[in-house]
């Protein structure tokens, strides 16, 4: 079969639910746009159609969890032009990446019957942590319009216009009054990358956090005013920053420092004393 001129697209998973494929799957007639500039040539959720590379772009989807992964994402890296990742598994561990703090082996023996057929790595981690990652698209999963737009710019040979405010922004755009404070509620979106378009927030409940730590977001000054202000605990701290991006380095940070916070609390607590 003769090569098209277009260029080649390819989407690969890792460990993941699929909801950031399903997306693209989602665009549906929007996806006519995408035939006709790009030549899907490599996307088993939709397709038949598994072409071996070289290819022009690639969209990642998932974090990686085992050697063979590893070994795989290697090679798609060498096979292709640009690559993507996609998604919060993707571009920060995901869900998955609780393990990360916990051990993998109590887990194992806890789901399987038969833990020592498993073969798995002890962390879910970013693509990004393994290979040259050309651009990261966040969301659980990402925003189909927004997903469009990168695989565009991509075959334009342009840079995304993807927009980098926080989730506070897209309230402000819809009119939505704000529930951390006015009702205060225990909200993520300060720190959040937009996206999503305030989803939670418009229906009256707090930012989870799931589009990802926006850039130069101040972590840690808000959970101390969650903290503070309105009733955080340091459980709820340690859960709402390893939600849906546990691997994302600034979340890791505050995260652990709440851990370090709740041992010396405890020590405090029952008469222990540090040295």
């Amino acid at each position: 079969m003769a090569r098209s001129d277009r260029p080649r697209l390819a989407v690969f998973k890792f460990a993941s639910c699929d909801g950031c494929q399903l997306s693209l799957l989602d665009c549906e007639d929007e996806l006519l746009s995408i035939a006709e500039r790009l030549d899907i040539v490599h996307f088993p959720e939709a397709s038949r159609r598994m072409l071996t590379g070289p290819y022009d772009i690639a969209l990642v989807e998932g974090s990686i969890t085992t050697a063979h992964d590893r070994e795989r994402l290697t090679e798609i890296r060498e096979q292709s032009g640009f690559l993507v990742s996609i998604g919060a598994c993707a571009t920060a561990g995901g869900l998955q990446a609780m393990r990360n703090f916990a051990d993998v082996s109590d887990y194992a023996r806890t789901v399987y019957p038969h833990p020592e057929y498993l073969s798995t790595l002890e962390t879910s981690t970013p693509i990004a942590d393994y290979v040259a990652v050309d651009y990261e698209l966040h969301g659980c999963p990402v925003d189909k319009y927004q997903l469009l737009e990168v695989v565009l710019a991509f075959a334009s040979g342009r840079r995304p216009q993807i927009a980098r405010e926080s989730v506070c922004m897209e309230c402000k755009a819809r009119g939505n009054v704000c529930v951390l404070v006015a009702q205060g509620q225990h909200c993520l979106g300060p720190i959040t990358q937009a996206g999503c378009g305030a989803l939670c927030p418009a229906y009256s409940r707090g930012c989870y956090g799931c589009f990802g730590v926006k850039e130069q977001a101040q972590v840690g000054p808000l959970i101390d005013h969650l903290r503070a202000h309105h009733g955080m605990t340091l459980s709820q701290a340690r859960r709402s920053l390893r939600a849906y991006n546990p691997a994302a380095e600034p979340l890791q940070i505050i995260a652990l420092q709440c851990d370090k916070d709740d041992v010396s609390g405890s020590k405090k607590g029952s008469g222990g004393h540090d040295g």
